[in-house]
């Protein structure tokens, strides 16, 4: 069926329920990063390890009804490790592309700051046009197709600083934090005998997905909202205290966030 913006509401709240049983406490970051998820983006989450980054990004995938994969990024891994290669087959006298594991719902880019600017720099067109091109041929990817990447902000030894544009392609940076005294009993309560990240189920499929973020781009933004939205950004840019202000592409991320946290709470407008 149609979505509604009760639908919405109810598909924020399924989703939300399910990854609270495996993230205790962590209400607010799931919000954003679903809502990130919705406005048709890619999230950066940086925190210390341990803090539940990568199962943040698993319970997402699999109540979501997505595929998941996840490459553990290091100094040696090359770009075609992520976006795939193409492979000589002699029988045929072709060559055969063979499929990374870019190609999937949910890519778990696990500390990406610890490959090489140009592995980094594979990931540019795949996360900007959902696309990969090798060898001159151009392969679309699944839709929906998300990155979550995870950095340690704290470890500089043999790491290597995203780029600005590569920052600019992730709609939100959000911080996991540490669970609460209360949170942690609890947690290392549930977590005693089995993970409940293996019970978990899917509450949607990615057709509902791609349903979701249509309904999300519907949602009205008056006027007056759009001034209010690009005079933030028009700001950051003449301040003497940044370098580096939001381009239009933090214009509109900023519009799809709010307009999808607007459509899981109920609302027909921003």
């Amino acid at each position: 069926m149609t979505m509604t913006q009760t639908a919405g509401q109810v598909f924020g709240q399924r989703v939300f329920s399910k990854v609270s049983t495996v993230l205790v406490g962590k209400e607010e970051v799931t919000r954003l990063a679903l809502a990130g998820i919705l406005a048709g983006g890619h999230v950066l989450l940086e925190d210390a390890p341990g803090t539940g980054k990568t199962m943040l990004a698993r319970a997402l995938a699999v109540s979501l009804g997505l595929d998941f994969a996840r490459v553990q990024f290091t100094p040696d891994l090359l770009p075609g490790d992520v976006t795939g290669v193409s492979v000589f087959r002699p029988a045929s006298g072709d060559f055969e592309f063979v499929p990374g594991p870019i190609f999937t719902g949910i890519l778990l880019a696990d500390e990406i700051n610890r490959a090489t600017p140009k592995t980094q720099s594979a990931l540019l067109e795949a996360m900007g046009e959902g696309q990969v091109s090798e060898s001159g041929v151009t392969w679309r990817l699944p839709q929906p197709f998300v990155v979550i990447a995870t950095q340690n902000p704290v470890e500089h030894e043999g790491t290597y600083r995203l780029p600005e544009a590569q920052l600019d392609r992730f709609l939100l940076r959000l911080s996991v934090g540490y669970p609460s005294l209360e949170q942690e009993v609890e947690m290392l309560a549930r977590l005693q005998e089995r993970h409940p990240l293996q019970d978990l189920r899917a509450v949607a499929a990615p057709a509902d997905l791609l349903a979701a973020q249509g309904q999300v781009r519907q949602v009205t933004v008056s006027p007056d909202l759009r001034r209010y939205i690009a005079s933030l950004a028009a700001r950051t840019r003449g301040h003497p205290q940044v370098t580096l202000g939001g381009g239009p592409r933090a214009s509109l991320a900023l519009q799809g966030v709010a307009q999808a946290l607007a459509w899981t709470q109920g609302r027909r407008f921003v």
